[in-house]
């Protein structure tokens, strides 16, 4: 067994959460700039996730669930979580994004995974409060695999993670393979292999001797 940690926005998916949750209120333009500063390393991840959080105080609870169902998997990306779980390796999803719009996109095709490690925007009378909540705000995601690697007795180098933005730099640069999905400047030195598709990223594992080749 390995353990595949895959992040969420910009990799497995390409809706980018935040600027759908911004669109109900008029902010998604702001949120794709602070977005994008953050994953070219600009400004602390944290501290970009709280600037988007208080964008969104207010929200109706109603609108955020809208958005929420608006996020989708990359195409491919439902199958290949299939193949690897099928082959008996450990599939988790680490992500500074928010733990409702994940779960929506895997229901959406029907999908599941070993774990989601994500933030939460908590409501209050039926609002978003401005805050967020969870555990990859401050933390890293290189925390998140090696916790994940000691508690299922699985060794560092047979750990994987797939990420396209700064904050995954920190499980890039500690698991066994590092694969950047059509990353960013600041992100491509530290990775092991870069592919643009799902089908790419099926083809590489392949090559790794993690999946039999797709008939």
């Amino acid at each position: 067994m390995r353990i595949i940690a895959f992040d969420f926005d910009g990799t497995l998916s390409d809706s980018e959460m935040t600027v759908l949750l911004g669109r109900k209120n008029g902010t998604a333009d702001e949120m794709a700039d602070i977005t994008e500063r953050a994953m070219n390393d600009e400004m602390s991840y944290a501290e970009s996730l709280r600037s988007r959080a208080r964008l969104l105080e207010g929200l109706e609870a109603e609108l955020a669930e809208e958005a929420y169902g608006e996020v989708e998997l990359r195409p491919g990306a439902a199958d290949l979580i299939r193949r690897l779980r099928d082959d008996g390796h450990h599939v988790a999803i680490f992500t500074g994004g928010f733990e409702r719009g994940v779960e929506r996109a895997l229901e959406k095709e029907g999908v599941e995974v070993d774990d989601i490690v994500s933030n939460r925007l908590p409501v209050k009378g039926g609002r978003l409060t401005g805050d967020v909540e969870g555990s990859l705000i401050e933390g890293t995601k290189d925390t998140a695999l090696e916790t994940h690697a000691a508690e299922h007795d699985v060794s560092m180098d047979r750990t994987v993670a797939v990420g396209d933005g700064a904050n995954d730099l920190p499980m890039l640069e500690v698991a066994g393979l590092s694969v950047g999905f059509v990353p960013k400047d600041a992100v491509r030195p530290a990775c092991d292999a870069v592919v643009a598709s799902m089908d790419r990223l099926g083809k590489l594992f392949e090559s790794h001797g993690m999946l039999d080749a797709d008939e």
